[in-house]
């Protein structure tokens, strides 16, 4: 059997504290899926086809990561893909709180699903999609948060 992941979020824009959650999950998991997702508390500044695209643009080095987007529930996903794990980042505390409530849900909504949670590397600690628009916004360097590839993209779209 196939263990297929799932790194569900909003990746708005995606960044290297992203990439190196999804990198890990790649090592760990025969197919890892990049799922861009809708999250109501949010409104995003780029679209999902945006987002998609900037995605591609940045997995391409690793053969076993695809991604998608869905604008339902998690639960249902992983089912229709017979996805093995959720793969969630933790930055501090209280992202745990968060995502360990989330966890619990899915489990209850598809029991066939774990969640996986990976701490976040020392050095991206600290980097949120939040932290790189604002910046961007300003006109700050956001070079050491994003790659290359989407650099230019994200700049010319959230520079005041």
């Amino acid at each position: 059997m196939r263990k297929i992941a799932v790194c569900p979020g909003s990746f708005d824009p995606i960044t290297y504290g992203h990439l190196d959650i999804i990198e890990r999950a790649s090592t760990l998991f025969d197919k890892v899926i990049v799922l861009v997702s809708s999250n109501a508390h949010k409104q995003p500044s780029f679209s999902v086809e945006e987002r998609l695209d900037m995605i591609h643009a940045v997995i391409s080095r690793w053969d076993n990561v695809v991604v998608d987007c869905w604008d339902g529930l998690l639960a249902d996903y992983l089912k229709e893909r017979q996805a093995t794990a959720i793969v969630k980042g933790l930055r501090a505390v209280t992202d745990f709180e968060y995502e360990f409530s989330m966890a619990l849900a899915n489990k209850k909504l598809y029991g066939g699903a774990e969640t996986v949670f990976l701490t976040t590397s020392q050095e991206n600690m600290y980097l949120s999609s939040s932290l790189v628009k604002e910046i961007a916004r300003f006109g700050g360097d956001i070079s050491t948060f994003v790659p290359p590839e989407i650099h230019g993209v994200i700049k010319d779209r959230l520079k005041k």
